[in-house]
């Protein structure tokens, strides 16, 4: 995950992980927030089915999607 790029976006990368760029800055969860955001609209699935299992406080980080 890298914050307050200039726009938002989701690129697949080749061995498979995510490179998620978003326009909010890591304060108070905001971040982890957006991302669950934008990864319940790539893989239209509703908020609720998707969630952080690791690296709360880590660029790298680990979802769950259900």
């Amino acid at each position: 995950v890298k914050t307050n790029s200039k726009k938002q976006s989701i690129e697949v990368m080749e061995d498979g992980s995510f490179l998620i760029r978003l326009n909010v800055p890591p304060v108070e969860g905001q971040a982890n927030a957006r991302v669950i955001e934008l990864l319940s609209e790539y893989f239209k699935r509703p908020k609720s089915s998707i969630s952080l299992v690791s690296g709360f406080k880590s660029k790298k980080k680990v979802f769950e999607v259900l």
